[in-house]
């Protein structure tokens, strides 16, 4: 065992914050990888604010969900860290969609709220996250 390792095992919180850090790696990873896939088969999808992020929670939770299970978790766990991508956007959508929240604010509030919304299902499930 390395020194990162051991500092690690006896400090629950530090492999918690370790485990989110992968997981915001994961969500990135996945928006980079899959973005152009969803720009070739449907290049529209860049002209319409609700489908851009609905497709961007899209690859997030793909990414993330294959390090997860990668890690060990299962499904419910991956069903909810999911689900942490999208509810922000959903919350939020109706607001855009009634003219109160331009498309910009929608991208910045949305993954603003999605770091709270991850944190709630990972203590939700804390003793999986290494706390």
């Amino acid at each position: 065992m390395n020194h990162e390792e051991a500092t690690a095992s006896r400090h629950p919180a530090l492999r918690f914050a370790r485990h989110a850090l992968e997981m915001v790696i994961a969500m990135v990873v996945g928006m980079i990888v899959l973005e152009p896939v969803w720009s070739f088969a449907w290049p529209e999808f860049s002209e319409n604010t609700t489908a851009q992020v609905l497709v961007m929670a899209t690859n997030m939770s793909l990414g993330m969900a294959v390090w997860m299970r990668i890690r060990g978790h299962g499904l419910a766990a991956i069903a909810e860290m999911s689900a942490a991508m999208y509810l922000p956007f959903l919350v939020l959508l109706p607001f855009h969609w009634a003219g109160a929240l331009p498309a910009m604010a929608l991208m910045t509030a949305g993954h603003l709220l999605m770091v709270p919304a991850m944190l709630v299902a990972m203590l939700h499930r804390r003793h999986e996250y290494g706390w």
